[in-house]
């Protein structure tokens, strides 16, 4: 979990030092070819120019980094991201640690910032959401050897210890909840596919209507915005049969939903069942108030930083499976006869 230092680099270029130092300070002493292969292997391995001070001294940066991969226009009106944080906040204060927080447009920009803060040693670790299969950053991150913990499911995440909940729980428990209050057809507008946890429930919501003896809907998936929420639901709702229940990946396009069901002659919950992920506000003060998905996100956040910490200090911590989400039901679910 070292950062990369001069010696590093001098070992695997096979040259001293002092040969490093005159090729990544621009100083006469090396012939052009060595000064090159010195600064390809300096920028492979995430050297920073402030690196060996930090290193001699023995000094911590005090923060941990988060990178989301997100549009931001996103993040201003999706609580889940705003709880996380908040609860990841409460940990570090409490030790005095600070947060560091980025938002980028994609993986290959994402990968960039960790190598730029742990060269620099701007952070002593980071905390990896939104795991997609196959991620990237995850082999990243392992070779850098910067601390990190995993807010996903510990199938994609390496040897990064994961911090996460068994969202096949609660599927059954909706699809469940759904089938007995009468509901024969059912589908589901996901998030966006690439993501691990978006597989994990496609996968489990049709097992479970499977068992349920249900018909489905192949998941709509989308963006997570309201607008994404709304085009989907019109297609579902303008399919014959169309279903007589949509469970949501979000709040925002639950929401949305709403609308779109009185936009076309719906009434919910008589016409139409809803179900929100990832309870909030939202839900509450919407009419009908929305059923959903409730957890404890910022509890979540803070169990994530939490492990981090630990990692940070030299243990070594196993992941941890936080509870699974439960049902909380409201009025836009009734009994469905037809």
């Amino acid at each position: 979990m070292k950062r990369p230092t001069i010696a590093d680099i001098a070992r695997r270029a096979g040259v001293s030092k002092g040969a490093v130092s005159y090729a990544l300070n621009g100083r006469p002493g090396v012939s052009a070819e060595t000064r090159a292969r010195i600064r390809a292997i300096a920028q492979e391995v995430g050297w920073r120019p402030n690196l060996a001070a930090r290193s001699l001294s023995g000094a911590r940066a005090g923060a941990i980094g988060l990178v989301l991969c997100r549009p931001a226009r996103i993040l201003g009106v999706e609580p889940f991201f705003m709880e996380l944080i908040s609860g990841v906040e409460d940990e570090l204060a409490a030790g005095s640690s600070a947060l560091m927080l980025q938002v980028v447009p994609d993986h290959r920009a994402e990968i960039a910032v960790y190598r730029r803060w742990w060269g620099e040693g701007r952070v002593d670790g980071a905390i990896l959401v939104d795991l997609r299969a196959a991620d990237p950053r995850v082999p990243e991150v392992e070779r850098l050897g910067l601390p990190a913990v995993v807010a996903g499911h510990p199938s994609g995440a390496g040897s990064l210890p994961a911090v996460w909940s068994d969202e096949a729980v609660v599927l059954r428990e909706v699809v469940g909840y759904l089938a007995a209050l009468g509901h024969r057809r059912v589908a589901r507008v996901a998030g966006l596919p690439e993501l691990l946890h978006t597989r994990i429930r496609d996968e489990a919501f049709a097992r479970s209507c499977a068992a349920a003896g249900l018909e489905w809907h192949a998941a709509e998936h989308t963006d997570y915005t309201g607008e994404e929420g709304a085009r989907a639901t019109r297609l579902l709702l303008s399919a014959r049969p169309r279903p007589t229940a949509i469970v949501y990946d979000n709040d925002i396009m639950a929401v949305a939903g709403l609308s779109v069901a009185r936009e076309m002659g719906l009434d919910v919950p008589a016409g139409l069942s809803v179900v929100a992920w990832d309870d909030s506000p939202l839900s509450q003060v919407v009419r009908p108030p929305l059923t959903a998905v409730t957890r404890d996100v910022a509890a979540y956040g803070a169990h994530a930083a939490r492990v981090l910490l630990r990692l940070v200090a030299g243990e070594e911590p196993d992941g941890a499976e936080d509870p699974p989400a439960r049902l909380l039901p409201r009025g836009s679910t009734a009994p469905f006869s037809s």
